[in-house]
């Protein structure tokens, strides 16, 4: 015969079930609103550089009515970034760009380079989220395309900006020449790093530069690896939402790639074949329209004041 739940077990399961509906109040209704600025300095120019000021935006997953997250991202204009990069899954939406419109349409004419994520070939789709939990998410086997071709255009012919995916550029920014290149989504294995080495080689033989950027979507191993080896001062990626659900004191519990944890969101070093390089993370600013939560992982863009080096 079964023994009643006693008072003190009834009331430990109110106050965890109290406590969760706290968390998903929170996570849904007012955390995922919550975007940020993280800013960090980097030490790398020549000494007779002057500073550059990089905003590292990723993730919107855009729906064209989101407008807070589309004014927010507008304002940051106002940082007066010398150069943009952009690491991908801009569309959350087959009308996303109306709101991406929006959103980029005062960063036209600063510098900028930028990748794809699978989300700016294929719209979201229905999944149950405690999958993540499990490895890297699956890929669906009939996608509902998106409209690629003219956020590509957009990005390059109205904004200015240089598409890196599995190619190279060179541009200034702030009186300084930078060598960029890049890799379409890792995460689809859309990644060709084996068609870098060649044009790098050109670009580095017919000038020098201040800084080499290497800018990808999903940052894993094999990629971070790669652009350490082909010389990249500093690398630059997204996907991994910083975990989008952490728990503090330990951080996030998913990454959705083979990058370690504790590099899933933020600045951090990058260490292969005994080269390192400075590596931001960065955890996006938004969400698929079907998991819309962030827990202790604010939706954020990053500046990076690049520094002329001691």
């Amino acid at each position: 015969m079964r023994r009643p739940l006693t008072r003190a077990a009834l009331t430990a399961l109110g106050v965890v079930g109290a406590a969760g509906t706290a968390s998903a109040v929170w996570g849904i209704g007012i955390e995922r609103y919550l975007f940020t600025l993280r800013e960090h300095q980097l030490q790398l120019l020549p000494a007779d550089a002057r500073p550059l000021r990089i905003l590292h935006v990723s993730d919107a997953h855009m729906a064209p009515w989101q407008r807070r997250k589309q004014r927010w991202i507008a304002g940051l204009a106002a940082l007066e970034p010398d150069l943009i990069i952009n690491t991908g899954d801009n569309l959350g939406h087959p009308l996303g760009l109306d709101g991406i419109r929006a959103a980029f349409g005062p960063f036209r004419g600063i510098p900028g380079v930028y990748v794809h994520g699978s989300n700016d070939h294929v719209a979201p789709s229905p999944r149950n989220p405690f999958k993540y939990f499990l490895g890297p998410s699956k890929i669906r086997t009939e996608p509902e395309l998106l409209e690629t071709d003219l956020l590509d255009r957009y990005l390059t012919d109205e904004l200015g900006w240089h598409d890196l995916n599995n190619t190279v550029a060179t541009l200034d920014a702030a009186g300084a020449r930078i060598h960029a290149f890049g890799v379409n989504d890792a995460h689809r294995g859309w990644d060709r790093l084996g068609s870098l080495p060649e044009p790098i080689a050109h670009m580095r033989q017919a000038e020098d530069s201040a800084l080499t950027i290497g800018v990808t979507h999903a940052p894993y191993r094999r990629v971070l690896d790669a652009f350490v080896d082909l010389g990249a001062d500093a690398v630059f990626a997204g996907h991994t939402h910083g975990g989008q659900v952490r728990l503090p004191g330990v951080g996030a519990l998913v990454a959705n790639c083979d990058i370690p944890l504790d590099q899933a969101r933020g600045l951090s070093v990058w260490s292969h074949a005994g080269r390192t390089a400075p590596l931001n993370v960065s955890a996006g600013l938004g969400h698929s329209i079907y998991a819309p939560v962030r827990f202790a992982c604010r939706p954020e863009a990053t500046l990076i004041t690049v520094l002329p080096a001691h």
